[in-house]
């Protein structure tokens, strides 16, 4: 054997060796973001487009931020929004108990806010939704007795949302009926916190513009039949029937049986009620143009670039143009990744904190701040027209 091969033999050993001295990296920690969300019946069709935004702001990131890397859980809460169930509990003490789980996206209904945000509240466990909007979750005097002080046990502010609550949206909606030309309004509600809220805040608004409020009632919409209610309104020949409340609480069957006993006035909706199932419900042909609907969120279409990029990105990713409440979903998930950035440690707590110091956010949705209360700045509601069995966007409201 020559030298030289004694020599290289000599030194692919030592480096062996010396390869076999340094110890591996250790594995990269985890942090876990989870969903708590409707994902069958008729909300799936606005969940999946969520779940579909959450995806994407994670892939943008590459699924890691400060080191951490990033894991996602879509959990269902089909059955148990208004706490009549086992799933949203289950899903969320699965969420609460799994020490990974730093940040909860959600929940869809406000009614499921309610139920778990004292549970999260003591563990610090940061919530971001885009879509409750009951004003009582974040803001003091503006929901029922106790609210938002009983969600917040600990004190601290655990829960955000990047949606303007229904104390914007409600009012919004009484504003642009007045500058339509109606005078007259019978109001209906479904007796629930979403529903019953937005209503009365409908309400308090028309009052002070001066509108004829010919009266208020809340239907049972575990019943099919309204016509009693109906027949009232008719009496009073209203120029627009205001209802508070969802899909799923008969805001369909409601305009369908309108149009049936033959009332010719508008009928104004919240966004409860947007999707493509309330349409069905009442007949596109009972609604065409006559059938108004507030959104508390803007069009992907009409925001900043960083809007239009997203909403390019989804679709070139999903083969499908975004939802409504798509664009809430990605921000919500951006907003989360910021604050586990900022917070750079693997803490409910700090990650907590870090997402309330967040100030001129330049997002999706522009550039806005989280107030005092976990609120958004960003206050934009949107009107939409019933037109040949789609939602038609008509007009900003600032």
């Amino acid at each position: 054997m020559n030298e030289n091969r004694v020599i290289r033999i000599q030194f692919v050993v030592l480096v062996l060796l010396a390869s076999c001295a340094i110890p591996p990296s250790p594995p990269r920690e985890t942090i876990k973001i989870v969903s708590l969300l409707p994902r069958t019946g008729s909300a799936k069709q606005q969940t999946d487009f969520i779940v579909n935004a959450i995806n994407l702001a994670l892939d943008e990131c590459g699924r890691e931020v400060a080191g951490f890397r990033l894991t996602y859980a879509d959990l269902d809460t089909t059955c148990a929004w208004e706490d009549r169930g086992a799933t949203l509990r289950d899903s969320a003490d699965f969420a609460a108990q799994d020490p990974d789980v730093m940040v909860v996206i959600g929940t869809y209904n406000s009614g499921a806010a309610r139920v778990v945000l004292p549970m999260f509240n003591q563990l610090n466990l940061l919530m971001i939704s885009s879509a409750n909007t009951w004003p009582g979750l974040t803001k003091p005097g503006k929901g029922d007795p106790g609210e938002p002080e009983k969600y917040r046990p600990t004190g601290k502010i655990n829960y955000v949302r990047v949606v303007a609550a229904d104390d914007i949206q409600g009012p919004k909606g009484a504003e642009w009926a007045m500058r339509a030309g109606l005078v007259s309004v019978f109001i209906l509600d479904d007796g629930e916190i979403y529903g019953k809220g937005i209503a009365d805040g409908f309400r308090s608004r028309a009052t002070e513009l001066g509108f004829k409020v010919l009266g208020q009632e809340t239907i049972d919409f575990q019943k099919d039949d309204f016509k009693p209610v109906i027949l009232k309104i008719k009496g009073l020949s209203p120029d627009l029937v205001y209802f508070g409340g969802t899909t799923q609480t008969k805001a369909g069957e409601i305009a369908r049986d309108l149009v049936a006993e033959g009332l010719r006035c508008k009928l104004m909706v919240p966004d409860g009620c947007f999707e493509d199932r309330f349409i069905a419900n009442a007949g596109a042909e009972n609604l065409n143009d006559r059938c108004f609907l507030t959104f508390g969120n803007v069009p992907p279409e009409k925001l900043t670039t960083k809007a239009a990029d997203f909403a390019s990105n989804y679709k070139k990713r999903f083969a499908q143009d975004p939802e409504f409440h798509a664009v809430y979903a990605y921000e919500a998930t951006k907003v989360a990744i910021e604050a586990i950035r900022r917070a750079g440690k693997k803490d409910r707590d700090a990650i907590r904190s870090a997402c309330l110091s967040i100030r001129d956010f330049d997002g999706a949705l522009g550039r806005w701040s989280f107030d005092e209360n976990g609120d958004t700045t960003f206050r934009t509601i949107s009107i939409y027209a019933v037109r040949s069995g789609k939602f038609e966007f008509i007009e900003l409201m600032k």
